[in-house]
């Protein structure tokens, strides 16, 4: 085992601090990475605070990882020292259930193995993440990055919040040809718009925010609608191909179901503290319409989303924040209070 410095919590009701943890030693198929930046997702947020069950502390967060390998294990052939690469909410699955087997990890028949939170046979039991300078991890569970250097901060992103976004819009054929919805222009939603906009898809944005409608064409949306206007709302009934929701908050799905054409399918990407009341199935069943979700992506899709996103330009858009910050950066993120992704320099680590 080797120290590494990072930045966690050891309760909930506790700020972030900086504390040391051990890595392993990297394995004959480890890659070990010295991090560079961490994206700072809503789900730190809820497990480092026992928002969600199940939280292990001391809780280090952290799984929109950028960095640089610095070793690699004698039998690893996808990587060497130098390369720039990713790693997402994901460290390792069971590799022989059908789903593992179909590429799709994410959705592991035995329960993937969390980036942080989840379990593992290093010390102290359960998995640290990104907050900290460095991480170790299989060879199969690291990504390749291809963006130019300057971009590389607003890729830490794309590892949770860009293949959210990418991986519905990819399944449902999201396209040109195709009027797709992004209900929701947050950390999730701004990428959802980006990204359907490269697909390109004619992209509507849905905002309670009448300040956000400037921001919202800027991102790619060729249209915005205010959702708390019910007329503008009716305009677009029985139009949409495919609406994407990322909103996390209880709301009421029947307003989304009834802009949907026959056959199509809003999809919900965000996980409410509380169940979205129940839906009214005259909606579902006169049109033959779909109410469906969607969890990140597996491995080779978030390869496929990086190389795309690479080829595109795309990025997210961030805030920069030194890891001290993380407390204040979480309490902004309550507060809707991002455009649109906080970043952490890890460099910050060492102040």
């Amino acid at each position: 085992m080797t120290n590494a410095q990072a930045f966690g919590a050891h309760a909930a009701d506790k700020p972030l601090e900086s504390i040391a943890i051990t890595r392993r030693e990297p394995g004959a198929t480890d890659v070990e990475i010295d991090i560079a930046y961490c994206g700072v997702c809503h789900s730190d947020l809820h497990t480092v605070r026992s928002e969600w069950d199940g939280t292990l502390f001391p809780c280090v967060p952290g799984h929109e990882i950028v960095g640089r390998v610095t070793r690699v294990g004698g039998l690893v052939t996808k990587y060497r020292e130098g390369d720039v690469v990713g790693v997402g909410c994901m460290v390792d699955s069971c590799g022989h259930c059908r789903e593992c087997g179909d590429g799709q990890e994410q959705y592991c028949e035995n329960g993937f193995v969390g980036t942080y939170n989840g379990p593992t046979p290093d010390e102290p039991g359960h998995t640290f993440g990104g907050y900290s300078d460095r991480i170790v991890v299989d060879q199969d569970f690291v990504l390749r990055i291809n963006h130019p250097a300057e971009q590389l901060a607003a890729v830490a992103p794309l590892l949770c919040a860009g293949i959210t976004t990418y991986s519905p819009l990819r399944h449902w054929n999201v396209g040109p040809g195709k009027k797709v919805g992004v209900v929701g222009i947050g950390g999730l939603g701004h990428m959802g718009i980006k990204i359907a906009h490269a697909m390109g898809a004619h992209v509507v944005a849905f905002t309670t925010s009448e300040n956000k409608r400037a921001d919202a064409h800027a991102l790619g949306a060729d249209e915005v609608i205010n959702s708390r206007n019910t007329e503008e709302v009716e305009q677009h009934a029985n139009s949409f191909d495919f609406i994407l929701d990322t909103v996390a908050a209880s709301h009421d799905l029947d307003s989304l179901t009834a802009l949907l054409k026959r056959d199509g399918t809003l999809t919900l990407v965000g996980v409410p503290e509380h169940p979205h009341p129940s839906p009214n199935v005259g909606h579902l069943i006169f049109k033959r319409r779909s109410i469906a979700g969607s969890l990140i992506g597996g491995i080779a899709e978030t390869q496929e989303m990086l190389d795309f996103c690479a080829d595109k330009g795309s990025v997210a858009e961030i805030e920069m924040i030194p890891i001290q910050k993380i407390d204040e950066a979480y309490d902004r993120m309550q507060r809707s209070d991002v455009k649109y992704r906080f970043v952490i320099d890890n460099k910050s680590l060492a102040g």
